[in-house]
C-alpha cells in the first residue's frame, strides 16, 4: 500500500466547529441571547458553517486516501454514520419517552407542538423515524449528516475518476431541481413505497437536495486542502471590496433597513434558509469570501477555547444542548399561542441566566471528558466529525419556528 504524507493538523477547524455549536445553542436556547445572536450578519447561520466545515474536514481527511484505499475509505465512512445514526436514536428514545411523556402530563405546548404527529400517530412515527423519514423539529439534523455522510464515499470515488467539476456541476443540477419541487416528488414517491403516511413538513426543515450542495462544497474544498499548498488564490482587494459591500447589503435586507421591498419577508423563497434559495446561495459565496480574505486574523480570534474543545467533541456537544433546549422549553412559565404580546416566549431573568451558565458549563463537561477518553485510548480529538445542526429561526417555541 501507498502511504500519502501526514496532513498538518488544523486546529482552528475544530475551533471553528465549537463556535458554530456556541452560536447555534445560543440560538435554540429560549432565552433573549437568541434574538441577537440569529442570524445577525445577514443570510448566514451556524447551520451552513457547521455542515460546510464538517464536509471540509471529511474532505481533506479521506480524498486522497480514496485514490489508494477507497474500500478502507468506504468502511470507515460507514462505520461513521452508522454511530451517528445510533446517536440519534437514543435521542428519539429520550424525546419520545421523557419530552413526550413531559409535554402530555404538563400540557406545555412548547414541547408537545414539536412532537404532534409522534403524540397522534405514534407506530407511524416510530417506523419513520427508524427509517429516517419521520424528522421532529431539533431532530432532523443527524438524519441529513448521516444520509450525506453515507454517499460520500461514492462521491469521492467519481470526483477521482471524473474530476470535482462534473461532481459540482451535478450538485448544483440538483439543488436548482430542488428549488422547483423536486423534495416534493421524492416524497410523494416514497409514501407510495413505504406507505407511511407522513405529511412533508414532518419530514424535517431541511431540503436535502438543496442541502447536499453545501455538503458537496465543503467536500470539494477540503480536498482542495489536502492536495495544494494553498487552496485559493487570495481575492484582489477590488473583488473583496464587492463581497463586502454586498455583505453589507444582505445585512441591511436581515434587519430591514432597506425600505418595505428589501426585506426577508417581502424576497421570501429568494433568501429561504430551508431550500437554499439563490439570493442566500449569493450571501453565502459572498460571506465566504470575505472570510477566506481574512481569514489570518480570525484564525486568531477563533483558535481559542472554549472553542477547540468544544469542537473536538461535537457530536457528543451537540446531542446535550438539544437536552438542555427541551429543559429550556419545560421552564417556560405561559404557554405558546397566549395572548401575551410577543411573538414567542422567553425564559427571563434569573431564569434564563441559570439556564445558560447551567448549559455551557454541562457542555464543556462533556467535551472535555470526551477529549481525554480519546487521548487515554490513543485516538486524536476531533475525529467524530458531524454536520451542525442549524441555529433555526429562534428559539423553539411552535411547531413552525423548525429548529434544526
Amino acid at each position: 500500500m501507498q502511504f500519502l504524507p501526514r496532513l498538518d493538523r488544523r486546529p482552528e477547524l475544530d475551533a471553528m466547529r465549537g463556535l458554530f455549536l456556541v452560536w447555534m445553542t445560543l440560538t435554540h436556547l429560549p432565552t433573549r441571547f437568541s434574538d441577537f445572536v440569529n442570524s445577525p450578519i445577514g443570510f448566514i447561520s451556524s447551520a451552513e458553517g457547521f455542515v460546510f466545515v464538517s464536509a471540509l474536514l471529511v474532505g481533506r481527511l479521506y480524498f486522497r486516501e480514496t485514490g489508494v484505499d477507497a474500500t478502507g475509505v468506504r468502511t470507515r465512512l460507514w462505520k461513521r454514520s452508522l454511530k451517528i445514526y445510533g446517536y440519534h436514536l437514543v435521542m428519539l428514545a429520550v424525546v419520545f419517552t421523557v419530552a413526550a411523556a413531559f409535554a402530555v402530563h404538563t400540557h406545555k405546548a412548547a414541547i408537545s407542538n414539536l412532537l404532534d404527529f409522534y403524540l397522534a400517530h405514534p407506530l407511524v412515527a416510530i417506523a419513520g423515524s427508524v427509517l429516517l423519514l419521520y424528522c421532529p423539529p431539533l431532530l432532523d439534523i443527524l438524519p441529513m449528516y448521516v444520509t450525506f455522510l453515507f454517499f460520500t464515499p461514492m462521491l469521492l470515488s467519481a470526483a477521482l475518476r471524473l474530476g470535482w467539476r462534473w461532481i459540482l456541476a451535478a450538485s448544483g443540477g440538483v439543488w436548482l431541481l430542488a428549488q422547483f419541487g423536486l423534495r416534493d416528488l421524492v416524497h410523494n414517491w416514497v409514501v407510495q413505497v413505504t406507505h407511511l403516511r407522513i405529511p412533508l413538513q414532518e419530514t424535517g426543515a431541511f431540503n436535502l437536495f438543496a442541502w447536499q450542495a453545501v455538503w458537496v462544497v465543503g467536500l470539494w474544498v477540503g480536498a482542495r486542502s489536502a492536495t495544494k499548498r494553498e487552496t485559493f488564490l487570495d481575492p484582489p482587494g477590488w473583488m473583496a471590496a464587492a463581497a463586502c459591500g454586498l455583505c453589507l447589503f444582505f445585512i441591511g435586507i436581515r434587519w430591514g433597513w432597506l425600505g418595505p421591498h428589501l426585506t426577508e419577508q417581502a424576497l421570501g423563497l429568494q433568501l429561504d434558509k430551508w431550500q437554499i434559495g439563490p439570493l442566500r446561495v449569493i450571501n453565502l459565496v459572498m460571506f465566504s469570501m470575505v472570510v477566506y480574505w481574512m481569514r489570518r486574523k480570525l484564525v486568531k480570534i477563533v483558535a481559542i477555547e472554549p472553542f477547540l474543545t468544544l469542537g473536538k467533541a461535537s457530536l457528543q456537544v451537540f446531542c446535550t444542548h438539544i437536552v438542555f433546549v427541551f429543559v429550556g422549553l419545560a421552564l417556560l412559565v405561559r404557554d405558546v399561542g397566549e395572548d401575551t404580546g410577543e411573538p414567542l416566549e422567553r425564559v427571563h431573568g434569573v431564569s434564563a441566566i441559570l439556564l445558560l451558565a447551567v448549559t455551557f458549563t454541562v457542555l464543556m463537561l462533556v467535551a472535555i471528558r470526551e477529549v481525554r477518553k480519546r487521548r487515554t485510548r490513543g485516538k486524536p480529538p476531533g475525529q467524530d466529525l458531524k454536520a451542525g445542526s442549524s441555529d433555526g429561526n429562534g428559539p423553539v417555541s411552535t411547531k413552525r419556528s423548525q429548529v434544526a
